[in-house]
């Protein structure tokens, strides 16, 4: 690596907001995360898929007359 042409390497530690802290090395200051790998819930299984606002209903309604010329 050429010197001085690099920007500074430095020890940071990451803090997650649900308070999981994390030691690594990066060239920013990196001081908070919103969610991480611990507390999001496709990670730790609590995810949940459900039809906001019923738009897979309304989509069935819209359509619905294409379905009973198929038929």
């Amino acid at each position: 690596m050429k010197a001085e042409i690099h920007p500074p390497y430095h020890d940071v530690s990451i803090e997650c907001v649900c308070g999981a802290v994390w030691k690594t090395r990066s060239t920013s200051q990196l001081a908070k995360v919103d969610i991480c790998s611990n507390c999001h819930p496709f990670y730790t299984g609590k995810q949940k898929i459900m039809d906001t606002e019923g738009r897979i209903e309304k989509f069935r309604k819209k359509y619905a007359h294409l379905n009973k010329d198929k038929k």
